[in-house]
């Protein structure tokens, strides 16, 4: 094992291997960017919910 990998193990923990080795996995990690793509989407949500669906009755939808 290189150093650089003690290094990386030892912030992160263990790794795992699949695939022969082409795909490497840690445990908790989550992406900065997937947690502001997660974050979008849970505003989108709301605002679609408010926008679209709220309150309305059967058969009722925007525009009508």
């Amino acid at each position: 094992m290189t150093d650089e990998a003690r290094e990386r193990e030892a912030k992160y923990g263990p790794i795992e291997e699949y695939a022969q080795g082409e795909i490497r996995a840690y445990h908790g990690i989550v992406n900065k960017w997937l947690l502001v793509v997660y974050a979008i989407l849970a505003v989108w949500g709301v605002y679609y919910l408010f926008k679209y669906w709220a309150w309305l009755e059967p058969g009722l939808g925007v525009g009508k």
